[in-house]
Order: structure tokens, then sequence, then C-alpha cells
């Protein structure tokens, strides 16, 4: 079951609805303005309603695509499929070239950072510019710390065999997973907050993404294709780039952030949040719209 095409959550979700057939299931998708390409990727457990106070400003002089990875928002989740990262640059890719977008600004969070960079590396003719957020690409030799609490938490229950059951009830418990994540703007939060992020997970079999992704690192499944890449890094380090880092990021941590993106972009501009979390989209909106105009004109 996905979010129906049509539901706005109050109106608070008023952007209409797109899909892509193409990768076998139901893949959804904003796709607001003309120009240029934004393509803003979220990562977990959110879809792209995390992205609903960029659209509207960053559409009035881009064509912003906010894509759906599949198992999340209103994308389907097919029971079928392998959820690993190849499998979420694969269906991207896939997108990105049935809509043949080009010179595009990439803006990612969280997963969509590995997602994007990986994009990246293998078609570099199609990006033009990166802005990381709250994310690392990977490619900058900086040591991952897993022992932040989002990873404390999820070794713990990967150890006792309870993952599957606290991830898999997200339709009620979103909001206590995104706290031990990193939210700290819960003045955002109300009913058709609620019912936006948690309506995406209606039964466990729903979750299978949100279980898959930290599975992917705790277990080191992402390493290969990691690895991969490694040969093409020169394609990252040929991009213009800007992270913003919200300093209170519980999942990711900052220092480790930083790190990677200085050992890609020695000399690019790093932004610190002092007062946003991991979900900085929701904690510090208008201050991220602002640095992705001001780095689309090239003013970073």
């Amino acid at each position: 079951m996905t979010i129906p095409a049509a539901e706005t959550f109050g109106a608070t979700w008023p952007f209409a609805p797109h899909y892509f057939d193409g990768n076998g299931f139901r893949m959804h998708y904003v796709d607001e303005g003309s120009g240029d390409p934004i393509v803003c990727l979220h990562g977990e457990p959110t879809w792209g309603y995390l992205y609903r106070h960029f659209i509207p400003p960053l559409s009035a002089t881009h064509r912003v695509i906010v894509p759906d990875h599949m198992g999340f928002g209103k994308s389907e989740t097919p029971r079928d499929r392998e959820y690993s990262l190849k499998a979420h640059v694969d269906n991207l890719t896939n997108l990105i070239e049935a809509l043949d977008l080009r010179n595009i600004t990439l803006v990612m969070q969280d997963w969509g950072g590995p997602i994007g960079s990986a994009f990246t590396l293998r078609h570099p003719d199609r990006v033009k510019r990166l802005f990381l957020l709250n994310t690392l690409a990977g490619y900058g030799n900086a040591e991952f710390d897993a022992k932040t609490p989002w990873f404390q938490f999820i070794r713990k229950h990967h150890e006792a065999g309870t993952l599957s059951e606290v991830l898999g009830h997200l339709d009620v418990n979103i909001l206590s997973i995104m706290k031990i994540i990193g939210l700290e703007n819960l003045s955002v939060v109300n009913s058709d907050w609620l019912a936006a992020y948690g309506s995406a997970f209606p039964a466990r079999e729903d979750c299978i993404g949100a279980i898959e992704f930290p599975l992917d690192v705790l277990l080191g499944r992402i390493v290969p294709y990691v690895v991969e890449g490694f040969p093409l890094v020169d394609n990252l380090k040929s991009k213009p780039a800007m992270l913003a880092v919200g300093m209170k990021d519980r999942a990711i941590s900052p220092a480790v952030q930083i790190a990677d993106f200085r050992g890609i972009w020695p000399d690019r501009p790093i932004i610190k949040l002092a007062n946003a979390g991991h979900f900085s989209q929701e904690d510090a909106p208008d201050v991220l719209v602002a640095l992705i105009q001001l780095f689309v004109q090239g003013k970073e």
C-alpha cells in the first residue's frame, strides 16, 4: 500500500503527483517549475515531504524534481526487490535518464548523499554541482563513526533480533525514531506532519526499505559498491560542492561529515548549523533554501 496520489496532508503537500514505471514499480516524484533542474534526495525514514518548504521558492527559478525512493513516501514498496544502495542508485539513474535531466544541482541528505554521489561518479555529464546536508558522499576516506545514538540503537536491536519490530511500526513511532536520529524543531509536529511521515508505513512489510537502509551500513553491505566507485572519484572532485551540517545530528557524526567532505573538496564551503539536527530541512528550512539559492547562483 502506498499513500494515495492525491493526498495533500491538510494542504501541506500541494504538489501534483508524477509517477515513473520504468523501474518495475511505481516511483513517485514531484516535478515543479522550469529551468535547470534541482534534484532533492531524501533518506531514512522520510520521503519528499521533507522538502516541502524547499519546493516553492526553488521552483520559482528552477525545475525542482523530488523523487521518493523505492519503499518510501508515495512510491511503491515491492516485496521482491533488493533494497541496496546500488538498487536505489539504479532507480534514480533510470528516472533521470527518462526525464533527460542535465546541468543538475543535487541536493542530498542522509542516504541521498551516497545515492547522489554514486550517480555523479557514473554520470558526471549530467551533474553540475552538489549540495550536501547532513550526509556524506563516502569518498573522502573518513572513518565512519558507528557509535552515534542512531547506530547504537540499530546495533542493539539487530543483535537482539528486534530491529524489524521497532522499525516495523513506523506508522505509530515515526516521531520517536526521528528524534533518535536527530529532529530538533518539534514545533513542526502536528497531526498533518505525523500523518505525512507515518502513513507511508501502514504495515510492517511496508517498512522494508527503512529497515534495510541502516543494516546496509551496520553489516557493511554497501562497501563493495562504494569501493567500485573510487576509481571515478575525480568526477566528484571536479564538481562545485557545499556542505551544510546540522551540528546536533545523532545519526551521522558532524565531524565525520566534515572530514569526508574535506577529503573530496578541501576548499569548498562548509556551513555549521548550531541548532539543527539530522533533519535540517525541518529544523532550518529558510537558511538552507537561502544557501541553495546562493549556491546555484555561484555566490557561495
